[in-house]
């Protein structure tokens, strides 16, 4: 009898890692398609926005024209909030699967039309206002996929192991970013610097359908987490429907400010590395287009390993002290990052970039744990995307445009670094308030929230 149960044991514990593959499978699929097509907006509204649809700007200067091309990148963070806050009412109502569906062919959509823009040359100030449109859809969608892609992951995972099995979404942004720079990369290796600016980048844009569409397949597949699945009943045995923000702010008002702050940090030093380096490598190191494509796909691919060895290390020794490390080395990195890129040595920019990249990812590979940590699973979509949609606001959309002004204004580097380490003292500020939940079964989150209304 004893044997039998051992079995019985071994075998449920092959299934759930069986299932739990598969829901990461899915998750990663969706998240690849949805930030190849995030990112290669971002590398583009470097090399091609800036000339093709804000060639006279301000004061007719080259970083002007990269500030209006960075405020459009920014429509993008501002719609999503938006979407996150839609996504997740409808996510904890009707499930995580179908919106994911729905947010995947709609960021493939906006992506795919970008391609098809004509530039300011030839339509005028319906181009820019064309991308603005596209940017602001395709910011919706993805304001939608990260909660629900990593809350299915996180609702499925061991206790014990939440936080390696969510960093794998997490690095999937890592592996979106790798394979649009890739795509770059190969087509402004195999065109000619007139070529890839007149017509080659649309290609990149136009192969966002055959990405969405293997994303698509893949994840209709996926089934919901029990845990989730009970709380659907016990709403309805109750009479109580799924909460929204209202009643996250009102409930869980703490978790929610300081799950969004405890992010601005990282989100700001990640997007100065993959997105205002590009600008400042062009214009003040005179890097080419290949240079600057090849630096963003080896560090994206560096973090794409260290990303999922950092969320292993938050189950092992918590996800606060995991952060800590992670913003310690930051505050350490950044006053040198600048140094590093002045070398203008190829393998030393880099080892500039993937050190940065290795402690923001320490901050990030965990927050999706976390995240799925604070809050019930009837609010869960809906809170965690607040969290992370708006600190995306506050930091990463306007991260590369701030950099750019003080860059612009000052003529240093000083400034941006003194606007860094002050970002990461508000998450540190935000990580020292927040309760350790490595560990924390879900089950028990949603037994402490029903507390609350008996």
């Amino acid at each position: 009898m004893e044997m039998v149960t051992k079995i019985e044991d071994v075998e449920s514990t092959v299934n759930e890692k069986s299932n739990i593959k598969k829901v990461v499978g899915a998750a990663m699929a969706g998240t690849i398609a949805e930030w190849y097509e995030f990112f290669i907006y971002g590398i583009a509204s470097t090399l091609v926005f800036s000339k093709l649809f804000f060639p006279v700007m301000g004061d007719g200067s080259v970083l002007m024209g990269i500030i209006a091309a960075f405020a459009t990148y920014a429509v993008g963070f501002l719609a999503r909030p938006l979407g996150g806050l839609v996504f997740g009412h409808y996510g904890d109502k009707y499930g995580r699967k179908r919106l994911l569906q729905i947010s995947l062919i709609m960021v493939g959509f906006a992506t795919f039309m970008m391609g098809c823009i004509p530039s300011y040359a030839s339509i005028g100030y319906a181009a820019p206002a064309l991308l603005v449109i596209l940017r602001f859809i395709q910011g919706f969608a993805v304001g939608g996929e990260w909660g629900g892609a990593m809350l299915l992951v996180g609702e499925h995972s061991p206790e014990h192991q939440r936080g390696f099995w969510t960093s794998f979404p997490q690095a999937a942004a890592c592996a979106g970013n790798v394979l649009a720079s890739l795509v770059l990369l190969g087509l402004s290796a195999l065109l000619v610097a007139e070529d890839f600016l007149a017509w080659g980048w649309r290609v990149a844009f136009w192969l966002s359908a055959i990405i969405v569409f293997i994303g698509y397949y893949i994840r209709k597949n996926v089934e919901e987490s029990d845990v989730f699945k009970e709380s659907i009943q016990r709403q309805e045995e109750q009479q109580k429907a799924s909460a929204g923000m209202k009643e996250v702010l009102r409930h869980y008002p703490k978790q929610a400010i300081c799950g969004m702050l405890m992010r601005v940090g990282e989100n700001s030093a990640y997007y100065i590395i993959v997105v205002f380096s590009i600008a400042y490598l062009s214009i003040q190191m005179q890097f080419t287009y290949s240079t600057i494509l090849a630096l963003l796909l080896c560090a994206n691919a560096f973090q794409f390993f260290s990303m999922i060895s950092c969320g292993y290390l938050s189950d092992k020794i918590g996800r606060k002290k995991t952060m800590y490390i992670g913003y310690a080395g930051l505050i350490a990195w950044i006053p040198f990052y600048f140094f590093g890129l002045n070398t203008g040595e190829f393998w030393l920019v880099l080892l500039s970039m993937c050190t940065g990249l290795l402690f923001q990812g320490m901050c990030y590979a965990g927050q999706g744990a976390v995240l799925s940590e604070i809050f019930p699973t009837r609010m869960r979509y809906s809170g965690a995307s607040f969290c992370y949609q708006i600190s995306s606001i506050l930091a990463g959309s306007i991260a590369p445009m701030i950099a750019t002004l003080l860059w612009k204004k000052f003529d240093s580097t000083l400034p941006i670094t003194f606007y860094i380490l002050f970002v990461i003292t508000i998450s540190i500020i935000a990580i020292v308030m927040l309760k350790e939940t490595g560990g924390r079964s879900l089950r028990d989150v949603d037994y402490e929230d029903s507390k609350k209304f008996i």
